[in-house]
């Protein structure tokens, strides 16, 4: 999109909106608890592009947008983003236009023209990896190693991610009456897609979870805290942008190679399906609607799928030759 200003000028609300009145504020509210942050972070990402950094989400105009804004936008995503990423973040911008057409602050017809856009392709290459297990080992380690604060949470952060496959804003959203130690389950409350699940931790991740909490306290709220640089806990929820920092820095003192906090989530699954564990146990585990997505997640490979056909037999007489028959 480049530095200059799509409208910037134009497209800010003159006056704030009421809540009530705000499509993009309308469109957030309808959504899971576990969703807004996410969405919300889009929003702005998008009203930023619009406005070379000059708008957010709520004092953006979205009833202004036309084609060309949406066009543009659309362009800038697919050119930063992945297939799936700017497709769901082209998916918040129409559904904030619907509030707007709802909302009597957008006509029909402009609203069709605006979301009137082509698809956007998919790249038939693979994004994300699995971890190996001696990656995953060097993590845990450097981890353990941190005699601050921060080394137990990240130790407990990271089992999670790796023990139970969450996605990054259900870890963060995760309260300390969510953890059943005896039963070794997480509850995931408000999933994608505003669903609730009970996952399941290994015994050595559950450990690891115990070992922060006498630090954590019994209070209730967040079950993972913020960690400053004094040591000081704050007793509040961290956020998904600081998972994936957290995640960069232990890699780099690991020696393990850049990784997003997603491929814990890849490696659940892959790991999953490699022990014989059938797809839609899987696809439950990780909050799939559909075992197509887990799918995705396989990354077991072709020796994989070689040993699976050795398991099948073709009974011939050849075959009862070689066994004496």
């Amino acid at each position: 999109m480049g530095s200059r200003p799509l409208g910037a000028k134009d497209l800010a609300l003159s006056n704030p909106l009421p809540l009530t009145q705000h499509p993009a504020a309308v469109y957030l509210a309808l959504l899971a608890t576990g969703s807004r942050s996410t969405m919300r972070q889009a929003l702005d990402a998008i009203a930023s592009l619009l406005t070379d950094g000059q708008c957010e989400a709520m004092s953006l105009d979205w009833a202004a947008l036309r084609y060309q804004h949406t066009a543009a936008v659309q362009t800038a995503l697919s050119e930063q983003h992945s297939p799936a990423t700017a497709r769901k973040m082209m998916c918040a911008l129409r559904r904030v236009l619907t509030e707007a057409v709802r909302l009597d602050l957008m006509e029909a017809t402009d609203y069709a023209k605006a979301v009137d856009l082509p698809k956007i392709k998919t790249t038939t290459k693979l994004r994300g990896r699995a971890l190996s297990a001696a990656e995953i080992t060097a993590l845990f380690e450097v981890c353990l190693k941190d005699p601050t604060p921060a080394g137990k949470r990240d130790a407990a952060l990271m089992a999670i991610l790796r023990g139970a496959g969450l996605r990054r804003a259900e870890v963060v959203h995760l309260e300390l009456r969510d953890f059943n130690a005896d039963a070794r389950a997480l509850e995931v409350r408000g999933g994608k897609g505003g669903k609730d699940r009970t996952v399941y931790l290994p015994s050595s991740a559950c450990e690891l979870v115990t070992d922060w909490l006498p630090l954590r306290g019994n209070e209730p709220g967040a079950l993972l805290y913020p960690v400053t640089k004094g040591r000081r806990l704050l007793k509040r929820h961290m956020t998904p942008q600081a998972v994936l920092m957290i995640v960069r820095k232990r890699a780099l003192e690991a020696g393990v190679t850049s990784f997003s906090p997603h491929d814990f989530r890849r490696t659940f699954c892959s790991d999953l399906l490699d022990a014989g564990i059938d797809i839609v146990t899987v696809a439950k585990l990780v909050g799939h609607s559909s075992p197509v997505t887990t799918a995705k997640y396989d990354r077991r490979g072709e020796e994989t799928k070689r040993m699976a056909v050795e398991r099948l037999e073709i009974h011939t007489n050849r075959s009862r030759e070689a066994q004496g028959e």
